[in-house]
């Protein structure tokens, strides 16, 4: 079930007064409620509100010219960086030989 958020952008009174406030207009947003409470929760660490970070978004699209997300896949950690080091590593050079499995515990140490 989606729900809607209505992000609106306005000027405080003392910008207002230094100089005309820019036009704004309000954009509904659709996602789930869960989606919605996650990106809240994430906001709130940050010390701000869902729609001052979707305003901050829009700003920095606007400001860029591009849209600020990573499509990258998450990053492993550091013991599975290292986990791959040593694989490309034994793929490069080759991993020992072993006649049968019991050499192998043995050499693991099992």
């Amino acid at each position: 079930m989606d729900t809607a958020m209505t992000s609106t952008a306005t000027a405080s009174p003392a910008v207002a007064q230094a100089a005309v406030a820019p036009a704004t207009e309000s954009k509904a947003i659709r996602a789930s409620k869960e989606v919605i409470a996650q990106a809240s929760q994430v906001a709130e660490s940050y010390g701000l509100t869902l729609a001052a970070a979707t305003r901050a978004f829009w700003t920095q699209m606007a400001r860029t010219g591009i849209i600020p997300l990573s499509f990258e896949a998450e990053r492993p950690n550091e013991e599975s960086r290292e986990a791959i080091r040593e694989t490309q590593e034994i793929i490069r050079n080759g991993g020992p030989a072993y006649a049968n499995l019991d050499e192998m515990y043995k050499d693991l140490g099992l």
